[in-house]
């Protein structure tokens, strides 16, 4: 019986809890009481890369296969899942510049700026550059190389739009993806002419703008909790802190369904 017992599937051990609750390993003297914090919100946040990138793939097969009603209750999930990502900025802010620099000397060269997964995310939405990951270890870089070989989700939204019978540039849609995509006038007169005349499209474009909006809203309160933390002090890991967070603000993912909203 006590066997049974035992080997009984329970909440802490299909959770592992008891791993989970390891994991947090403040490396400061007593430790300072605020390092906990900032780990376990570091922590959430891989968390939740991971589940958005779970997420984005589906949301891209989806796409492909030109399900339209399962689409949008995924890009919602990715919307809301971006909301929860914001908020927890409100929950770090509860700690105080000093709190802070009491425990900053204990991260050493670690750096937010070295987050593989988000990196993964920033490929995923479309981002092209040899930059992104010439810092982290060789493994995911070739990860990352992958991703950027193959569709993003902006290509699995245009490749979805073909399903529905739209016309797309040639140039656009056989391009070497491992290229940045370029805002296209043509592409944007398919999307007028979506919004124009195909509701149901239209919603997908529109979630997609939500999400567009989602990412520059972290963005923004990112670089802004980093300054009334730090200031404009060098980030760790040797980043440029805020000069470089500030650098990558009002730079939409989607440009085209940003662009023609001075069209309709």
């Amino acid at each position: 019986m006590s066997e049974n017992f035992e080997s009984a599937l329970t909440y802490s051990s299909y959770l592992a809890v008891d791993d989970l609750l390891k994991l947090q390993k403040p490396l400061s003297e007593g430790p300072e009481h605020d390092e906990m914090l900032f780990i376990i919100i570091h922590q959430t946040y891989e968390l939740w890369f991971k589940q958005l990138i779970h997420e984005f793939l589906q949301a891209q097969r989806v796409l492909e296969s030109g399900d339209t009603h399962y689409v949008l209750s995924i890009l919602g999930r990715i919307r809301t899942i971006m909301k929860v990502c914001v908020a927890q900025i409100d929950i770090l802010e509860t700690m105080t510049p000093l709190q802070f620099n009491a425990f900053r000397g204990y991260l050493s060269s670690s750096s937010g700026f070295q987050s593989a997964q988000f990196r993964m995310v920033e490929a995923i939405l479309g981002r092209r550059d040899s930059k992104m990951a010439g810092h982290l270890p060789p493994a995911v870089q070739e990860e990352i190389k992958v991703i950027t070989s193959r569709n993003s989700i902006w290509d699995s939204f245009l490749d979805y739009l073909g399903t529905r019978g739209y016309s797309l540039p040639k140039e656009v849609i056989s391009r070497d993806k491992s290229i940045g995509y370029q805002s296209n006038n043509d592409v944007q007169d398919v999307l007028l002419t979506v919004h124009q005349k195909d509701p149901e499209a239209a919603m997908v474009a529109e979630r997609l703008v939500d999400i567009d909006e989602g990412i520059q809203e972290w963005r923004y309160r990112h670089v802004k909790m980093v300054e009334r933390t730090i200031g404009h002090k060098m980030g760790t890991g040797g980043s440029s802190g805020v000069e470089y967070l500030a650098s990558t603000l009002f730079n939409p993912v989607f440009k085209d369904l940003w662009e023609i909203r001075s069209r309709f």
